[in-house]
């Protein structure tokens, strides 16, 4: 909305031309998400507080855990309101590839905020089904996938990190591949919300990541120079991930250890829905392995724990998701978090390295 009003007028008032650049509009997208967030955190929590949105602790779970019952929950729509205002604000909206990203966090967080008040103001226990989330899931997935797909000009190409030359075209089986990712990315991240500040931390760093990669993707010359695929338009997607990185700092100024408030499915749900989606813009789905590596291994933990107990009556964690197996172990839940954040780090680094091993 700014850029819109303001960046006409560089041409009488030459101030205004800093507007068309996207490193400018990303930062203070970020600096404008982190300050909304500050302004209006204490209230979306105190509103939280007066509708009894708080969150209710599993007696399964591990014993820590039972002091936090009663903390408000469904912060995440403080996650998303810091996201989209900004974006709103500073960011071309008629860029497609916007709107499109814009389209699965919102609807995400719809679907994780339905359950989330099913649960924790209805006192429904069981919120929406499985069935029924995956099923809206997957239908809002899809149907950004099949938008991307019958987009002029966009690739459905899949590329490699560590290979320049390996390319296959997908053809009219990127809609499923698509879909898969984003519903993928979103389970997991939901999957790793589990402790104070679990998974707000990498979702950060995974968004300031993918800010780098947008911008290279969206340059004709920088992507050719790098030899990653150039996605017109795709560069606009940094101001997003630079809203997101403030709203995700932002809330984890509430979120840490020990949490005022949880993130809920509204949070969850969006957020691993939007990493998904920016990887399929920038055509970094593979990508998203290696610096969403945290997330990955989270859900192969659940995968392999089902799977373990189911065929061979054996579990092979003392509780899954992993984090919880390493707080049965003995290890502080602050320790936990903070390791997990440095690992995310380290993946990430290793993902921006891949820029050079094409």
């Amino acid at each position: 909305m700014l850029y819109h009003l303001l960046y006409p007028l560089a041409s009488s008032y030459k101030l205004f031309n800093v507007f068309k650049y996207l490193t400018f509009r990303t930062i203070y997208a970020m600096i404008t998400a982190l300050v909304l967030a500050f302004i209006v955190g204490p209230w979306v929590i105190r509103k939280l507080e007066g509708l009894q949105a708080r969150q209710v602790i599993r007696t399964d779970g591990p014993e820590s855990h039972l002091k936090k019952s009663g903390t408000p929950t469904m912060g995440g729509v403080l996650i998303l309101l810091c996201t989209v205002v900004p974006t709103l604000l500073w960011a071309d909206l008629s860029n497609r590839f916007i709107w499109a990203l814009l389209f699965i966090i919102v609807g995400y967080g719809a679907i994780g905020f339905v359950d989330d008040y099913k649960k924790v103001v209805e006192k429904n226990p069981k919120g929406l089904s499985p069935r029924q989330k995956m099923f809206w899931q997957i239908l809002l997935g899809a149907s950004a996938a099949t938008f991307l797909y019958m987009l002029p000009g966009f690739s459905t190409e899949l590329f490699f990190p560590f290979f320049k030359r390996i390319h296959p075209d997908l053809g009219i089986f990127f809609i499923p591949f698509a879909t898969l990712v984003i519903v993928g990315a979103s389970n997991a991240v939901n999957l790793t919300d589990g402790l104070d500040g679990l998974a707000i931390g990498p979702v950060a760093i995974n968004a300031a990541t993918y800010m780098l990669f947008s911008y290279i993707a969206g340059n004709a010359k920088l992507s050719a120079y790098l030899q990653i695929p150039n996605v017109p338009g795709a560069g606009e997607l940094a101001i997003l991930c630079g809203a997101l990185v403030g709203a995700g700092l932002g809330f984890l100024w509430y979120n840490s250890y020990p949490a005022e408030v949880f993130m809920g499915d509204v949070g969850s749900l969006s957020l691993g829905g939007g990493l998904g989606t920016l990887a399929v813009l920038t055509k970094q789905e593979i990508l998203l392995v290696i610096v969403g590596g945290v997330f990955v291994v989270e859900a192969l933990s659940v995968i392999f724990q089902v799977g373990s107990y189911k065929y061979r009556g054996k579990r092979i964690f003392r509780m899954a998701p992993i984090h919880h197996h390493f707080e049965l172990k003995g290890v502080a839940e602050p320790k936990i978090i903070v390791r997990f954040w440095i690992i995310t780090i380290i993946l990430a680094l290793v993902a921006i390295s891949t820029l050079k091993m094409r």
